[in-house]
């Protein structure tokens, strides 16, 4: 490191006191959380490659398939369809403000070390854009970077109180979207609202498109939506990303221990609403409910009623994590499927970016096209197995001791201003 000065002089931005995260800073649950997430989002990305089949109303999933395939669309619509996100929301702010933390308890002052966030976010948006040219239209990256722009800079050296009471006024904001959808669901018209058919995710996916550009040019236009839509007006990524900051504070993820109470309630009382709140979706996908085909679209009353409560659920999965972690921190030893899990999620970004560099060229039209050949069951095993790859490839470079490419070209592009 320098000897730069961390107050602010002509033509010079301030310089970080030090670098990134050691590994002997890092704590188990955050890493833990990280990489069995990225399980839960390539297994959440799975419909968006079956290009060939005939998509229900929702757009989401096939209203084709064996026995199976209904149990797999079952599982991914109760607990994983807009439920990760805002896991992967939480644990984005929750390592932004581990970051500034550690550099303000190091000596950086609060302005160098909001700057070094902003550059962060920046480059995070860049490889969003590159990574959606190239490979996935939903793209998160370029998402969580513009938010993390936006609320650090409103939110990152605001007071505890301040972090509650806006998440708090996020949550409310999402229960009055999802007000109406309850409204008809207990008044049983379940048709009020949304529309009789959707675009299938597919085709925003472009993943049955044959021509490279094309498809390039559609997976864009979707980030663009995604991105923007994303980071500016979803009331669910702002409640969790503030709470993110506000529990970095607390260390409740470093030192679950200290947080047993809170941790238990968040996942029981989580996970109950978040899976009832896709039940009615997954029943109507696999034919148990018979209803309108307006109500299952995204903005029909139970698409609304799934995204109303896929936030009780992403922090549900947090608080099991954390707990997770408690429990392994009492053993001796990590066995070595632990130790692999949580490399990966020491390496989320660039395990993140190789589902995608393995999924879309062997699955999309423009690739292999395999999509075409595969259900709901044989694409969730196919990304159980992408997973599985990366374990194996986190694990290999855990054990050398290096880094993954992606997280050391972010961490240059941060840091380079101290070099």
């Amino acid at each position: 490191m320098g000897s730069r000065s961390n107050s602010p002089t002509l033509g010079h931005r301030p310089a970080a006191a030090r670098g990134s995260v050691s590994p002997r800073e890092r704590a188990l649950a955050p890493d833990l959380a990280r990489g069995g997430m990225l399980l839960l989002i390539v297994m959440s990305n799975t419909a968006f490659f079956l290009w060939a089949a005939d998509y229900g109303p929702s757009g989401w999933h096939p209203i084709e398939g064996s026995m199976v395939d209904r149990i797999v669309q079952f599982l991914v619509i109760t607990m994983l369809d807009l439920r990760v996100y805002p896991l992967f929301a939480f644990l984005f702010g929750y390592g932004m403000m581990q970051l500034f933390l550690r550099q303000t308890a190091a000596g950086t002052s609060e302005r160098a070390a909001a700057g070094l966030l902003r550059r962060r976010s920046l480059w995070l948006i860049v490889f969003g854009f590159v990574h959606a040219a190239l490979l996935m239209a939903g793209d998160i990256i370029g998402s969580y970077g513009l938010a993390g722009l936006v609320l650090g800079w409103l939110f990152l050296r605001r007071a505890n109180r301040t972090l509650l009471v806006w998440s708090g006024v996020a949550v409310a904001l999402i229960v009055v979207t999802t007000a109406p959808a309850i409204g008809a669901l207990l008044g049983g018209d379940l048709g009020r609202l949304g529309t009789p058919a959707a675009e299938p995710t597919t085709v925003r996916y472009a993943a049955g498109e044959p021509d490279l550009l094309a498809a390039a040019a559609t997976r864009l236009g979707t980030w663009s939506f995604v991105t923007l839509g994303g980071a500016l007006l979803s009331f669910t990524a702002h409640a969790v990303i503030l709470l993110g900051f506000w529990a970095a504070r607390r260390r409740i993820l470093e030192e679950p221990h200290q947080h047993l109470r809170l941790l238990r309630w968040t996942a029981a009382v989580g996970l109950t609403i978040g899976w009832l709140g896709g039940l009615p979706a997954a029943l109507a996908q696999v034919g148990v409910l018979d209803v309108p085909p307006a109500a299952v679209s995204e903005d029909g009353v139970f698409g609304l009623l799934q995204n109303g409560t896929g936030i009780a659920a992403g922090l549900g999965y947090v608080a099991v994590f954390g707990l997770v972690a408690h429990r392994l921190a009492q053993r001796p030893r990590h066995g070595h499927a632990v130790l692999a899990v949580a490399a990966v999620g020491k390496r989320s970004l660039s395990c993140y970016l190789t589902h995608s560099l393995i999924f879309a060229p062997v699955l999309a039209a423009w690739g292999l096209g395999l999509g075409a050949q595969l259900t709901s069951a044989t694409m969730a095993l196919f990304a159980i197995g992408v997973w599985l790859v990366t374990v194996c490839g986190a694990y290999a470079l855990e054990r050398k001791g290096w880094r993954g490419p992606a997280e050391v070209a972010l961490r240059h592009l941060t840091y380079r201003q101290n070099r």
